[in-house]
């Protein structure tokens, strides 16, 4: 039976992926890397273990110890965790970071690949066996966009590509086909929040893979906590990319975003 490792963040992604993986016959070892991981995780996995992210030596030789081969990286760890001193870094990790040109995402995640795979782990496409679900072209909800929100998904869906051309973020918020907000390090919620709150509500959010996105990692996705900032911050629109966005707990997402007269188009 295969052995597969997943590195769990924030979010009901990595639960999904182990549902998925152990009905499929793999053996799932799950390393939970920060709080706040599902503690749904526990009853699905074969083993979770809970080890800093910060701690990348503990986190290899377990994988390794427990007979991993191909590892999987799920769920949201955010990159201010290197900015406010919550993680104490060990020191492979350390001159992991002090060897890098830059702090972008792809920059870190690649370097994080490259300490993975030197230890003969290979990195598992994160979408292998939850391709479905990234939904296909189409309104998801039961409310169609409007002229004028169609208009707002078209241009953001432009700006939200050039953001993660540049890898800065994923996410934009627009109105009127203004950008009121960016994706950087805050994350996706506290983005669309901000942008509710320039925009006065009635904005669109337009979320997209980056042109080049690897697949191993920060594959585009929302959730029902996408939903919950929508409606904090009054808006009315969402927009992702058709066969390229996960969409986890998809039944309740659309169920929340037609309680709230959202509309969600997959373009």
């Amino acid at each position: 039976m295969k052995i597969i490792g997943l590195l769990a963040g924030v979010g009901g992604l990595p639960a999904q992926f182990a549902r998925a993986a152990r009905g499929m016959g793999f053996t799932v070892i799950a390393v939970g890397l920060v709080p706040g991981v599902d503690p749904e995780l526990n009853n699905i996995a074969n083993k979770t273990y809970h080890i800093s992210v910060g701690q990348l030596q503990q986190i290899l030789t377990t994988l390794k110890n427990e007979g991993v081969t191909e590892v999987t990286m799920l769920g949201k760890v955010t990159k201010e965790l290197m900015f406010t001193g919550t993680v104490q870094f060990d020191e492979r990790i350390q001159k992991m970071l002090s060897s890098l040109t830059d702090n972008n995402d792809d920059t870190i995640m690649l370097a994080f690949v490259r300490e993975l795979v030197a230890e003969g782990l290979s990195i598992l496409d994160q979408t292998a066996l939850i391709k479905n679900l990234m939904p296909g072209q189409g309104v998801l909800t039961r409310r169609p966009p409007s002229v004028a929100e169609r208009a707002d998904m078209e241009f953001g869906l432009q700006i939200a590509k050039e953001m993660g051309r540049l890898d800065i973020g994923q996410t934009v918020v627009v109105k009127k086909c203004a950008v009121m907000a960016v994706e950087a390090i805050e994350g996706t919620d506290v983005c669309i929040l901000r942008g509710g709150e320039l925009g006065r509500g009635g904005v669109t959010v337009a979320k997209v893979a980056k042109p080049s996105q690897d697949l191993r990692f920060d594959v585009p996705t929302v959730g029902l906590s996408t939903v919950e900032a929508m409606c904090a911050a009054g808006a009315t629109a969402l927009v992702i990319e058709a066969g390229k966005t996960l969409i986890v707990d998809r039944e309740k997402v659309v169920s929340m975003a037609n309680d709230h007269n959202i509309t969600i188009v997959a373009m």
